[in-house]
Order: C-alpha cells, then sequence, then structure tokens
C-alpha cells in the first residue's frame, strides 16, 4: 500500500514535469473518493461520477469537487451518454437574463382571448393550464397550436399519453384538421411514454427536438405526467431547464397539468406555478345531474386579464367560451344556465308585451283625442263661418238701410239747402 501510493505520487509529479495533460480515471472508494485516497489529493480537477438507480429508472450525476485555480460549480448535474457523446444539463440557468416580447399571440379561443385583453399571450411567456381529467386540456392545446401554424409559425408537440395519430384523429370531433399541418411541416409531435426514460433522458431527447425543428412555439401535454417519474425535486429542476432553455430562445411554451379530483391546488402545480407567467384553470361544476366545465385565468404576469368564471363549451363546431349566470345560488351552468336564460328572456318578453300593449293602449287614447279634437275644430269652423255670415248679412241690412234713408231725405229734400239770391249787381259774363 505504501509503495502503491509512493508510485502515484511519482507518477502525478513526472506527468506535470513534462506538461502533459493527462486524465486519470479510479474507482469510487468507500471512505474517500477513491479507493487509496490519493488521486483526488494530488490531482488539479476531480470530477465525480455516480451512478443512481430510483424508481427502476437509472440516472447519471457528475459534480465538479474541485478545479484548483477556476470557479466552477459545485452542485450535481445529471449527464447523459447518447449517440452523440456525453450530455451535461445544468439544473439552473446561470442568470435570468432573458430577452422579453411585447408581442402578444392569439391563443386561437377568441373569447379566451378577450379575457385576456383581448390580444392573448406574451410571445416568449410560459403558460400553465391545469384540470381534471375531461376538462379539455388537450384540445386547448391543439387549438393553440392550429393558431399557431397558422400563422405559419414553426409548433411542436410533446405528447406523454397519447399518440399523434390518436391526437389527430380526436381533434376531428371538434372541427380540428391538423394534418395539413403536420404534412406542411409546421407541426410536428414528439410521443413517448414518460416510463420510457428517466428525466434526463426525456429532457436531453426534448432539448434535441427542439434544436432540431426550430419551433416558435412547443407544446408539452402533459407535464404530470413526466414529472412523476422522478421525485419532486427532479421534476421542478427539469421543468426549470426547459422553461429557461425555451424563454432563451423566445420560444412560448405551454404546459398541461392533471389536477387530482377534488378543486384544492395540487402540490405538483404549486410547486411549478411560480415558473410560470400565466396559469389557466379549467374546471368541472356537478349539479343538476350533470357536470359542465368552466374556465378562469388565475394569473396573467404584466397583463390586464379578466377575473371571471366562463362556462366552457366543447361541441362538433369547436370550443366556444361563454358567460356563466351568477344569481342568488352561485354559478349556473348547463341547463341552469339555459332555464335561467330561458326565464330571463321569456321576462323581456313578457315586458316587451306589456310595453306595446301599453303603446297600442296610447295610440289609441290619442286617436280619439284626435278625432275629439278634429271635431271640436269642426264645431269651431262651422259656427266661425256662420259668424261670418251675420256679420256680412248685418253689414249688408245696415248699408241697405243707409241707403234707403238717404234716398227718402232726397225725395223729402230735407237736405237741400237754398243758395242766396244776389241783387243789384248782376253776375259776371252775363248781358242782360
Amino acid at each position: 500500500e505504501a509503495i502503491l501510493r509512493a508510485e502515484l505520487r511519482r507518477l502525478f509529479r513526472w506527468l506535470k514535469d513534462k506538461g502533459v495533460t493527462a486524465v486519470i480515471t479510479a474507482e469510487r472508494g468507500r471512505e474517500h473518493l477513491t479507493r487509496h485516497g490519493l488521486e483526488e489529493y494530488v490531482s488539479d480537477c476531480v470530477i465525480l461520477l455516480d451512478h443512481r438507480v430510483y424508481d427502476q429508472i437509472a440516472t447519471r450525476n457528475l459534480r465538479v469537487v474541485k478545479y484548483r485555480g477556476a470557479l466552477h460549480g459545485t452542485n450535481e448535474f445529471p449527464f447523459l451518454i447518447g449517440d452523440e457523446g456525453i450530455s451535461v444539463l445544468p439544473i439552473t440557468s446561470l442568470g435570468l437574463n432573458h430577452k422579453v416580447s411585447s408581442e402578444r399571440i392569439a391563443t386561437g379561443i377568441p373569447r379566451l382571448d378577450a379575457m385576456l385583453g383581448g390580444r392573448g399571450f406574451f410571445r416568449g411567456s410560459s403558460i400553465l393550464l391545469t384540470g381534471t381529467p375531461g376538462t379539455g386540456k388537450t384540445i386547448i392545446a391543439a387549438n393553440f397550436a392550429q393558431a399557431a401554424a397558422r400563422r405559419g409559425e414553426r409548433t411542436l408537440f410533446f405528447s406523454f399519453e397519447e399518440s399523434p395519430n390518436q391526437i389527430i384523429r380526436n381533434m376531428h370531433s371538434i372541427g380540428l384538421r391538423l394534418e395539413p399541418l403536420v404534412k406542411r411541416g409546421l407541426l410536428r409531435f414528439h410521443s413517448a411514454r414518460p416510463t420510457l426514460y428517466g428525466l434526463e433522458m426525456h429532457l436531453a431527447t426534448m432539448f434535441k427536438e427542439i434544436a432540431m425543428f426550430q419551433p416558435q412555439v412547443v407544446i408539452v401535454d402533459p407535464i404530470t405526467s413526466l414529472m412523476d417519474a422522478g421525485t419532486a425535486s427532479d421534476g421542478k429542476g427539469m421543468v426549470t431547464r426547459l422553461i429557461d432553455y425555451l424563454k432563451g430562445g423566445q420560444v412560448t411554451s405551454l404546459f398541461t397539468s392533471l389536477t387530482q379530483g377534488d378543486h384544492a391546488l395540487q402540490q405538483s402545480e404549486t410547486a411549478i406555478s411560480s415558473l410560470m407567467d400565466a396559469w389557466v384553470l379549467l374546471q368541472d361544476f356537478e349539479g343538476n345531474g350533470e357536470r359542465n366545465r368552466v374556465l378562469y385565468v388565475l394569473k396573467a404576469r404584466g397583463m390586464a386579464h379578466s377575473n371571471q368564471i366562463r362556462e366552457f363549451l366543447i361541441s362538433a363546431r369547436g370550443i366556444d367560451v361563454v358567460d356563466a349566470y351568477i344569481g342568488a345560488s352561485g354559478v349556473l351552468t348547463g341547463s341552469a344556465r339555459a332555464a335561467q336564460g330561458a326565464l330571463e328572456k321569456a321576462a323581456v318578453l313578457a315586458g316587451q308585451q306589456e310595453a306595446a300593449q301599453l303603446k297600442r293602449e296610447v295610440e289609441r287614447k290619442h286617436a280619439a283625442l284626435e278625432r275629439q279634437i278634429g271635431g271640436l275644430r269642426s264645431d269651431y269652423e262651422t259656427e266661425a263661418v256662420e259668424l261670418r255670415r251675420i256679420a256680412e248679412q248685418v253689414g249688408t241690412r245696415t248699408f241697405v238701410l243707409g241707403t234707403e234713408r238717404a234716398a227718402s231725405g232726397l225725395l223729402r229734400q230735407a237736405d237741400i239747402k237754398v243758395a242766396p239770391i244776389a241783387q243789384g249787381k248782376p253776375r259776371p259774363g252775363r248781358k242782360h
């Protein structure tokens, strides 16, 4: 043992004297990093490799124990050995210095865009969509992918529960045709079971697909299935690295998350929600013997958004977001909302009918009043004509009477005045 340690020292000293860069491997010891406990002390850089198995899934990890004269990360980093060599995946980014964009992109659902100020999400943001089974998470994700592809943006869809053909077929039921987008190279699917690899292999595969396809939009459906392949801390670390990688490239990301049973927020949702820029919740409302879907925006960083609960409808014509009825008994959805709407329409119709009847009554009274006024006006005009006729008769009689009196006076010469006769002087111009 002493001779071996001395020879190792001499070997390391000789390598340094020759200026040779040497990579020396050693087996792990029980009490020391190496079997003899010497190599880590005489080496300038020591890298520790570890191989762990968790839940029947193996993961390789790497840690830089020391590196003389240089700064280095002291955390443990997973690494992979693939067909392109060794890939080391840092757990966290070096800094939060991602570029941001003020551009907004539509979701493919107009009413959802309206809830987000009418313009959709910010480009390059991370979006979390949570809900119980059957609430329509994949449908919203498919609409988001179709809207992006129609804008000419490449979209990469990671699915961990359904095959690409199954997703394409199921979207036919709501009128979505994704095959043309796939054929044009604008939409690409990548499907794999979460148990196929460990988290690190999945992450490396996703990085590889993203680097090859260069998408503007990435969808992960669902992220919870992938996180279940490891511990809670490993899952959050994986999501953190993925989000940082996508934000570094200004790639908009949508993650769906499966909620179990009740409406309480799950631990996995709470763990990754702080990493997300926007959070949309889908829930089931049960009542009146039926189950209905509702949607609301829990948070949307940097933008005004609605705080109202909206009913989420899925039909053969697609999806729609409608206003839920808020009454004294709470939120009404489905047939209860339709029944309440019918009652309100009936009340409005009754009010309109009552108003129309009152209008007809007023018009009838107005017509009767007009007729009465017309009759009074006719009587007035008749009496006015009669009054003018009488006035004319009185005037005529007065004129006739005056004329007769004047004529009678002439006959009696009552009004003739005798002119005085001048005597002794003849009138001028006259001869006797």
